[in-house]
């Protein structure tokens, strides 16, 4: 089932895929992905690219030698993400994932998760340390604030969660995460005006999710 704040954030992406490609595909993300590899248990390992969008990411794990799955929820976005890296790319939702166990080195969020409402974070949080092999490793990147809602554009909406390092910690390790390493984005910038959080999490080997 689509909850309605994910089909309005779809429709939006739906009807500005190009525009969001042509803006975002020479962004410089590779501290990110380089975040990921350097925790991963397994290097090459299996990358589960979580809100691949057009498929940037998925080209530069691909051409590093990782095996990389994308998943999205924009119908656009798979059938971009598909043709330009040759990759499988799975559309599913953030709030209805259907993930294998065990499956993933890594897990790769880049300013994907903001889309998830707090009130269903835990839940998807526990789904990707699920899909997780012992041992494998999460990076999320998330937009700096407090709040959550939707904003506007001019091609409709998209609902944003805002998070801050102690709330967003605090919910990876309900999750059963341990948290390795923070950083903040752009670099070189004040830290106020670093307006992305970056987190990486290591799949606990001797705990489980809070059942809470």
């Amino acid at each position: 089932m689509v909850e309605p704040h994910e089909q309005i954030t779809i429709s939006e992406y739906q009807l500005s895929a190009n525009s969001f490609r042509e803006g975002t595909w020479n962004h410089d993300v590779s501290q990110n992905r380089e975040a990921l590899v350097a925790a991963m248990p397994k290097n090459p390992g299996k990358i589960l690219d979580l809100g691949c969008g057009p498929g940037r990411d998925l080209v530069a794990f691909k051409e590093l030698g990782y095996e990389v799955v994308g998943l999205d929820a924009t119908p656009a976005f798979v059938e971009m993400a598909r043709s330009v890296s040759g990759c499988e790319v799975w559309q599913q939702c953030f709030e209805s994932l259907d993930l294998p166990p065990e499956t993933f080195d890594g897990v790769f969020a880049n300013a994907s998760l903001i889309h998830v409402p707090r009130s269903a974070s835990l839940v998807v949080l526990k789904q990707l340390w699920a899909t997780l092999v012992p041992g494998g490793a999460i990076v999320m990147s998330v937009a700096r604030g407090e709040g959550e809602g939707y904003t506007q554009r001019p091609t409709g909406n998209r609902y944003i969660t805002l998070w801050e390092y102690e709330t967003l910690a605090s919910e990876l390790e309900r999750a059963g995460f341990e948290i390795l390493e923070r950083y903040y984005r752009p670099p070189g910038l004040p830290r106020q005006e670093q307006s992305w959080l970056v987190v990486t999490g290591q799949k606990i080997l001797s705990t489980r999710p809070s059942q809470s």
